[in-house]
C-alpha cells in the first residue's frame, strides 16, 4: 500500500490504520494532528480510521514560527477572549538559534502568550526538538497564527489542524498580500475571519493601520485588532502613529501592534499610544543578545503602559519655564 504523507510517497503494509501508522512513524499522538484527503481525522478516531491505497496524509505540529509580570499592579490587567493576563509584551517562537534560547527569552520577557507557527512533522529526522518541549503550553498561552499564507482557504485550513493538534480556538489570522511587504490582504482578511469566526475560532487579526478596515474587523466579531506599526520584520518602528491612536480611540476590544516594532523605544511609543499589548519576534531574536532585548522589552512595554495612564503633559509652541519667576533674583 503506498501512501503520500508530507509530500512524499511511503510503501506499507495494508491494511493500517492511522494509530498503527503513527506507531511505524514513532510519533505521538497527542503532539499532532493529521489529515486524510484534505479532512481532519479527530484523535478519538485514529484507531478506527483505516488508510487506503494512494490517501495523502498531511501530520503537523507546532514549531516555532512567563509568569506575570511581578511588579504590574494586580489590577493593570488586560483581557482577549476570556483570558485575563498581567503581561502586555506578546513574543513570537520564530528565528532563534533554538528553542532554548526562545525558552530564555520567554523567561525573561515575562511573557504569557507566545504566537507559533503550524508545519509539518520531519518524518525524516525525528531527533529533531519540539517546541513544546522547551516551552510548555500550561505555562504559556499558546496563539497559533497563519504566518505564510495567502489566501484565506490555507489559512482557515492551517488553523482547523492547529485546533485538532492543540484544542486551541483563540488564534492569530494574517493572510498576505505578497512576498515582498508582507503587507495583509484586506479583502481575504476580511473573508477568512468571517469564515474562522463562523466556525467557532476567536480571532485576533493581523491587520493594515487603516481605522476603518480595523474597525470592519471588530464588527465582524474578532476579538482583538493587531495593526501593524510597520512592515514585518522591518524594524522600522511606528509608522503612523496617528492611525494606531484613532484605531485605539474607535475600537471596543484589545488592540495590539503587530508587526515593525525594533527596540524597546519603539514598544513604550506603541503603549503610549493607548495599545493594549505589543506583538514582537524579529525584534528580540535578531538582536545582538535576544535575552537581553527581551528583558528591555518587557521594561520598555511597562514603562510605556504607565506613562499613558499617567497622561502626557500637553504639547506647546512655545517654552513654558519650569520654575517660577516670583521670587527671582
Amino acid at each position: 500500500m503506498e501512501l503520500t504523507i508530507n509530500g512524499e510517497p511511503r510503501r506499507f503494509d495494508g491494511p493500517l490504520s492511522v494509530a498503527q501508522l503513527l506507531s511505524d512513524l514513532d510519533l505521538d499522538a497527542r503532539k499532532i494532528a493529521l489529515e486524510r484527503n484534505l479532512e481532519i481525522v479527530p484523535r478519538s478516531a485514529f484507531d478506527a480510521t483505516t488508510l487506503g491505497d494512494g490517501d495523502r496524509i498531511e501530520i503537523v505540529h507546532f514549531i516555532g514560527g512567563g509568569d506575570a509580570a511581578k511588579d504590574s499592579a494586580p489590577e493593570d490587567t488586560w483581557t482577549v477572549a476570556g483570558r485575563t493576563m498581567h503581561s502586555r509584551l506578546i513574543i513570537g517562537t520564530g528565528k532563534y538559534k533554538d528553542y532554548e534560547e526562545n525558552r530564555r527569552a520567554a523567561e525573561a520577557a515575562e511573557c504569557e502568550m507566545i504566537t507559533v507557527a503550524v508545519r509539518r512533522v520531519n518524518l525524516t529526522d525525528r531527533s529533531q526538538p519540539l517546541l513544546v518541549d522547551s516551552l510548555d503550553p500550561k505555562k504559556y498561552i499558546f496563539l497559533p497564527n497563519t504566518a505564510g499564507c495567502f489566501t484565506g482557504e490555507d489559512a482557515v485550513r492551517t488553523l482547523r489542524l492547529a485546533r485538532e493538534a492543540g484544542g486551541w480556538d483563540l488564534v492569530k489570522l494574517e493572510v498576505l498580500g505578497d512576498q515582498k511587504t508582507l503587507y495583509p490582504d484586506m479583502p481575504e482578511t476580511l473573508r477568512a475571519a468571517e469564515m474562522l469566526i463562523k466556525d467557532g475560532f476567536q480571532v485576533m487579526v493581523y491587520c493594515s493601520d487603516d481605522p476603518i478596515q480595523a474597525k470592519r474587523l471588530e464588527e465582524i466579531g474578532c476579538c482583538a485588532i493587531m495593526p501593524l506599526g510597520a512592515p514585518i520584520g522591518s524594524g522600522l518602528g511606528i509608522q503612523n502613529p496617528v492611525n494606531i491612536r484613532i484605531i485605539v480611540e474607535n475600537a471596543t476590544v484589545p488592540v495590539v501592534v503587530d508587526a515593525g516594532v525594533g527596540t524597546a523605544s519603539e514598544a513604550a511609543v506603541a503603549m503610549e499610544l493607548g495599545c493594549d499589548a505589543v506583538m514582537t519576534n524579529t525584534a528580540i531574536a535578531e538582536a545582538k543578545y535576544p535575552v537581553q532585548m527581551a528583558a528591555a522589552m518587557k521594561h520598555a512595554v511597562k514603562a510605556g503602559r504607565l506613562a499613558y495612564l499617567a497622561g502626557r503633559m500637553p504639547r506647546k509652541r512655545y517654552a513654558d519655564p519650569s520654575s517660577p519667576l516670583a521670587g527671582l533674583i
